[in-house]
């Protein structure tokens, strides 16, 4: 069926402009709802965490949406974020097809961790975003100058090959830094092989197809986060070791384990956070707000990794989550907020060690500081 018959009195007359404004209100339910947190701060993020999802939305459904002429771009950064997004991450993606031929080359860079993931995004539905192929780590080969090639294709190809299958929509690329004042990003382009030679006018279609996917991911995103929140809720102020499945159903890198969890604090009190460290190439922790939003770590003190972390005598790391450092080291902010969630990420690590959390008062921590 020819949906181009349909699309085009719905652009010119307006309603498919309308009908995304109207998915974008309802979407504001979500924030809304009554176990949301109703304070200033929380919900004023939550306003502004839409907005960053129209962002988010737009860019991934619109403007960067043509397979034939991929680009990378950044999903996620400072400004936009969503899914406990990682403070030491680069985040890249480029929007492809399972029945396309693609190549990326670049230079590898300096960060400790790189990895290429294609996958099945039905964020705007049923919140998944499975994995159709992986590529990263010690698997990535590189040459002798730093630079890499890569084959993104159904059929299996010698060298740097990512798999992808018929339903494969986009390709996401995870860069994790330790320290980015030492290591040096990659660099990397991708082209399609067998797609035209140059792209072809915005048809009624395209925006038609492309507005009514945002307005989706806009509302399906924001809600499968709050869902995730909720169902970490009760287990209060614990880092938890649930069924990795779950995460890399939404599309999470499998050589990562995550350990997620909501925390709740008063004025006065602290979490105390002690792990075991394992063999790994990066570990990190980081807060969130409720709406699964690293917080501002352009500003504030609210992530640790391997490299930042001061351990403790017995190698372990002692981690401190309070609104105020009592004189700490491995001090995490709450950045105004009470409550929120919080991700601790073993990356490619031998074991998973599950950290032990206790809530204990900041006056007790300011004469008996962790080593």
């Amino acid at each position: 069926m020819d949906n181009s018959l349909d699309s085009r009195p719905r652009v010119l007359d307006g309603r498919t402009w309308d009908e995304f404004c109207e998915a974008l209100r309802q979407a504001g339910q979500v924030v809304l709802q009554q176990h949301t947190p109703a304070t200033e701060l929380d919900r004023s993020e939550g306003w502004r965490y839409l907005s960053r999802l129209v962002r988010i939305a737009l860019e991934s459904q619109l403007e960067y949406a043509d397979p034939d002429f991929p680009v990378f771009y950044a999903i996620c950064h400072a400004t936009a974020k969503m899914g406990a997004d990682n403070p030491d991450n680069n985040y890249r993606t480029a929007c492809i097809r399972g029945d396309r031929h693609y190549r990326i080359w670049g230079t590898r860079g300096g960060a400790p961790y790189l990895s290429f993931g294609t996958k099945a995004n039905r964020f705007g539905s049923d919140g998944s975003m499975a994995s159709t192929g992986e590529l990263g780590g010690e698997r990535l080969a590189v040459a002798g100058d730093g630079t890499f090639e890569i084959v993104v294709s159904q059929l299996p190809q010698s060298g740097n090959w990512l798999p992808v299958t018929q339903d494969s929509n986009l390709l996401v690329v995870r860069e994790t830094f330790l320290d980015r004042t030492r290591e040096k990003p990659a660099s990397m382009a991708i082209e399609c092989l067998d797609g035209p030679l140059k792209p072809q006018p915005l048809t009624a279609q395209r925006l038609d197809t492309a507005l009514r996917a945002a307005g989706a991911f806009v509302r399906g995103t924001a809600a499968m986060f709050v869902d995730w929140t909720e169902s970490f809720r009760p287990a209060s102020n614990m880092l938890n070791d649930l069924n990795q499945s779950y995460f890399q159903r939404a599309g999470g890198d499998p050589n990562i384990h995550y350990c997620h969890g909501y925390w709740s604090l008063e004025a006065d009190e602290a979490l105390c956070i002690r792990t075991e460290i394992p063999e790994c190439v990066a570990w990190n922790f980081q807060l969130d707000n409720y709406w699964m939003e690293s917080l501002d770590y352009r500003y504030l003190p609210v992530c640790l990794n391997k490299s930042s972390a001061r351990p403790n005598a017995d190698g372990s790391v002692t981690i401190i989550v309070g609104a105020r450092n009592p004189g700490v080291t491995n001090f995490i902010t709450t950045g105004g907020h009470s409550t929120g969630t919080m991700l601790l990420r073993w990356v490619l690590a031998r074991t998973h060690p599950l950290p032990k959390c206790e809530v204990v008062k900041l006056s007790e921590l300011a004469t008996s500081a962790p080593v």
